[in-house]
């Protein structure tokens, strides 16, 4: 997490792949609840819709030597080295995740167990959560990537219960907006924490020259990191929000496309009404008789 590029890039990593879960999740519960049950990825056919896998497959170890090189480059800003360096570990385990999930997919010779995905999952996020955690980074930017954590960590524990219970579309939904989350607050705090335009009122952004164990913006008063504090929180839960109204509001749009024009009254609760308004019509004709 040591620059904007690297939350921009975490944000585009995990937005869009959260917002793909949700879709195929929402699609797949509204044909058929009943028989619903969570995968690591939801392949669509043909093989040419699944592009994204394709791209990340690509990308994410570029991304990782890229972290690697920037490493090498810091050689006198220890923290920053080792920030980048845990930041291309974190890309590098997800992109072996990807890896296991297209054999798994394609090749019945790694016919790997989708419970076991999701474990590994779930032990992937818990390793970002340490990771993040011990950045090095103080104040205004501990809170930052604390409540980043907290997101985190409520990630690793949706995989660890789909592990066990993959047929859970709760457990499956809270991951998917989860990651939705995660990847937009990451691009927050790139924008209020390594930009000037940005940036928190009274404080400085976090500079890659500075040479210093314990990483956080410059601010000129204590009031004014308390301030930032709380705005930091104030947004926080703005996007907590609106990624969950966002959520709601595709579950409803793809509700009314499985009924089929809900718009014009159709639907099987409509459908039920109809017939037994019709056997009520026919009720006295059959008392007639």
């Amino acid at each position: 997490m040591g620059s904007l590029a690297t939350h921009f890039s975490t944000f585009l990593f995990f937005s869009p792949l959260g917002l793909r879960r949700l879709y195929s999740s929402f699609s797949l519960f509204l044909k058929d609840p009943s028989h619903y049950r969570s995968k690591p990825w939801f392949f669509m056919d043909p093989k040419w819709k699944n592009f994204d896998l394709y791209a990340l497959l690509i990308t994410l170890p570029i991304a990782v030597l890229s972290d690697f090189f920037i490493f090498l480059s810091f050689s006198g800003h220890p923290t920053y080295r080792f920030t980048f360096l845990q930041y291309g570990a974190v890309i590098f385990l997800f992109w072996v995740l990807l890896i296991l999930i297209n054999l798994r997919e394609n090749y019945d010779l790694f016919a790997i167990n989708e419970c076991f995905l999701f474990v590994l999952s779930g032990v992937f996020f818990l390793v970002e959560y340490f990771i993040v955690g011990n950045g090095g980074f103080t104040g205004v930017s501990s809170n930052v990537y604390g409540l980043l954590g907290n997101v985190t960590l409520v990630c690793a524990f949706c995989c660890l219960y789909l592990s066990i219970k993959p047929t859970s579309f709760l457990a499956d939904f809270v991951l998917s907006s989860g990651m939705v989350f995660k990847g937009t607050w990451v691009l927050q705090a790139g924008l209020n924490l390594y930009t000037s335009t940005f940036g928190l009122k009274g404080c400085q952004e976090i500079s890659l020259s500075l040479n210093q164990e314990n990483v956080d913006v410059k601010c000129d008063l204590n009031e004014d990191s308390l301030r930032g504090i709380a705005l930091m929180k104030l947004l926080f839960v703005w996007h907590a929000i609106v990624v969950t109204i966002s959520c709601f509001g595709l579950f409803g749009l793809l509700s009314c496309k499985e009924n089929l024009r809900c718009g014009e009254g159709s639907g099987p609760l409509l459908a039920k009404i109809e017939s037994h308004s019709m056997l009520m019509q026919q009720l006295p004709d059959l008392e007639l008789e």
